[in-house]
């Protein structure tokens, strides 16, 4: 492909409410993205409402602004018609220029509630490997946002294989999940709060022990590109500088798009630049594998990881006070302690303290703080700021406010012929007859003692793509794939290709591209998919699968209707030793292989695979006795995932069933 030149990044800035998207305009950010109050992957946020949506984003338009709306939450089944009646209200009132999603079923939503806009696939939609582009173009998306755990030299991978008018977007400061994107599933296995909704309540954020030391292994330092966005604004076809955020303070936004603008344009003020970051309030930062020959592990810290920028640690408990790093300012906000911690609070900072000095908290009647508490500057209304914030509150009061009509059925979208549900008896696919039920046991090495009599699956990465699979077994490709592991996994697939082999699970659905010719193979969707709607299985026939494995954090309610509605059959995990988090990084002190608790008691350990480390819980996903209704309902097939258990790791025997029995946040 001919290298384009390289064209001047926008700077994205992040928002969660008015002020944090005031702050954006103000401090001259070319685009903004924000989310509604539901289906949104950040529902910790204020988020908008579509009547604050729409004024905000005339008002951003007036000064050349972008707007983009973050609708990156997988949608389960009965939530498609209320999906469709908000994209409906959007494409009336709002005028957005952009969706960020995940749920490929939005593609299809968007185009009913006739959405102008366009589309763009959220890192959590895990389009990792550069021949992925070109199938997440023909499902619709002009645009891919780029994994952050990816190096400078792989984001050069992924530009050099951009098809057509695509672009790309990379991350370039903000907070770091330990997991990589769309593929968290721990704050979702202890409580049905789940990540790929917005709901994730930061387990990996808090104290675990180990060989009796406690520590936040896995609690990550923030991301700063600073001084490597000069590289960065190089790399062809990056036509956008991400800052993550949407719960932070206008604060932060203003000073970190400041910075980076100062980077971008103005490269010789770069110690500006870099004072601004280290006034915005954020957690220290790493440039974590941008430099894949210096790789800086953002878990490899003494310092704090709580957000927020770290002032100090508790003295006397009786009276509580402490030194603070930085000078304080009347209105400062403070963040004491952590979430997890029964006495984590916010306080109002109400007196000038000079850098040093100490600074006594307001008591809180039966909340006594701990001593060596961290203390954390969360916000701060500097007179500048709040004088422009000021300024664009009464541009934006001008805007007249708009009536959100009731919406009636026969003004919104139809669905497409082949999505409407077949009267009759459940087929599992469309109306065809009821095939054969059958299992499947998967593993990562050929089992020994243990004899199967099911369908056999292999994951190809075993022993670095060595495994010898028999040609009618099934092929699982890993739920990541890094653009250095493409061609490997590629030139596995052509030899088992013309070893015979047909069946294969892929684990994100831009792995078809690496399939000249899908259509004549058994070619299915794999559990890390994450489908949870029979929008998402439509758009999977339409790439070339042949079948789809549904999500297993689903709650048995979404979980039991998605065969009557499916155009493909599909199948169910009834058991598995379900990884709860995949990683590309582990702590040096995390001792891999060995268990570790939590806060709660919990037990569970990380295994290394490849690329990646696995961390799973130490009793499994059983939905054995649950077959019989996942086979009433239309699945046509069932799912074991065998793991490698670690010496010396204890299975515990309780209750496997995850969100079966829940109602999926």
């Amino acid at each position: 492909m001919t290298c384009q030149p390289s064209k001047q990044p926008t700077i994205l800035a992040p928002a969660g409410n008015i002020q944090s998207f005031l702050a954006a305009i103000a401090a001259g950010a070319d685009a903004i993205y924000c989310g509604l109050k539901i289906f949104s992957a950040r529902m910790e946020a204020d988020n908008f409402s579509i009547e604050e949506l729409a004024r905000v984003t005339k008002l951003a338009h007036s000064k050349g602004i972008q707007v983009y709306v973050a609708f990156n939450s997988i949608i389960k089944e009965a939530e498609t018609d209320k999906v469709l009646r908000i994209l409906d209200k959007l494409a009336r009132y709002a005028d957005v220029d952009a969706l960020i999603i995940q749920d490929t079923a939005m593609v299809s939503l968007a185009g009913q509630a006739g959405f102008k806009g366009k589309l763009h696939l959220s890192t959590l939609g895990n389009c990792t490997h550069p021949a992925g582009l070109a199938a997440a173009q023909k499902s619709g998306f002009s645009r891919v946002v780029l994994p952050r755990e990816f190096s400078l030299d792989e984001i050069r991978a992924m530009a050099a294989a951009v098809p057509g008018s695509m672009d790309l977007e990379v991350f370039i400061h903000g907070a770091l999940c330990y997991s990589v994107s769309g593929r968290c599933y721990w704050s979702s296995w202890f409580g049905g709060k789940s990540a790929l909704r917005g709901r994730c309540v930061q387990p990996c954020r808090r104290l675990y022990e180990q060989n009796g030391k406690k520590a936040r292994y896995f609690s990550c330092m923030d991301l700063s590109a600073d001084v490597l966005a000069k590289v960065l604004k190089e790399i062809p076809h990056i036509s956008t500088w991400k800052i993550e955020g949407r719960k932070k303070s206008p604060h932060y936004v203003y000073y970190t798009v400041m910075a980076y603008r100062l980077l971008r344009d103005s490269p010789d003020q770069k110690n500006q630049a870099l004072s601004f970051l280290a006034y915005a309030l954020g957690r220290e930062g790493s440039h974590y594998n941008l430099l894949s020959h210096r790789i800086s592990n953002p878990l490899n810290h003494a310092s704090e990881t709580g957000s927020g920028l770290f002032l100090g640690r508790i003295k006397n408990p009786e009276n509580p006070y402490f030194i603070s790093r930085e000078a304080l300012l009347p209105g400062d906000l403070l963040r004491i302690g952590y979430e997890e911690e029964t006495f984590h609070q916010i306080q109002k900072v109400t007196r000038a303290i000079p850098k040093k000095g100490k600074y006594f908290l307001a008591a809180k009647k039966g909340r006594r703080i701990n001593k060596d508490t961290s203390v954390f500057l969360i916000d701060r209304r500097g007179s500048e700021l709040e004088e422009k914030l000021s300024r664009l509150a009464t541009e934006l009061g001008e805007i007249p406010k708009i009536t959100i009509k009731p919406l009636h059925s026969s003004t919104l979208g139809k669905r497409p012929a082949d999505s409407v549900k077949s009267p009759g008896k459940k087929s599992g696919h469309g109306g065809k007859k009821q095939p054969d039920i059958y299992e499947m046991d998967v593993f990562r090495k050929h089992p020994s003692a243990l004899k199967t009599h099911n369908d056999t699956g292999f994951w190809i990465s075993a022993n670095n793509y060595g495994i010898k699979a028999p040609p009618r077994a099934w092929l699982w490709l890993d739920p990541v794939l890094f653009p250095e592991e493409e061609k490997i996994c590629q030139n596995y697939v052509k030899t088992a290709l013309k070893k015979g082999a047909k069946n294969f699970v892929l684990n994100s659905p831009w792995q078809i591209a690496l399939f000249d010719d899908p259509q004549r193979l058994n070619i299915w969707a794999g559990p890390f998919c994450n489908i949870a709607n029979c929008l998402a299985v439509e758009m999977l026939k339409r790439i070339g699968f042949s079948g789809a494995i549904v999500s297993p954090e689903l709650e048995s309610k979404t979980l039991l209707s998605l065969p009557e509605c499916s155009c493909l059959p599909l199948g169910a995990v009834y058991r598995a030793n379900w990884p709860v988090a995949i990683s590309r990084i582990a702590a040096p002190d995390l001792d891999i292989g060995k268990d570790f608790t939590s806060p709660m008691g919990e037990v569970a350990w990380t295994s290394k695979y490849n690329a990646t480390y696995h961390t799973f819980p130490n009793w499994p996903l059983d939905l054995s006795s649950k077959t019989d209704e996942l086979k009433q309902a239309g699945f046509v097939m069932l799912v074991n995932l065998f793991e490698n258990i670690p010496k010396g790791i204890r299975m515990k025997s309780r209750p496997g069933t995850w969100n079966w029995h829940l109602k999926l946040l």
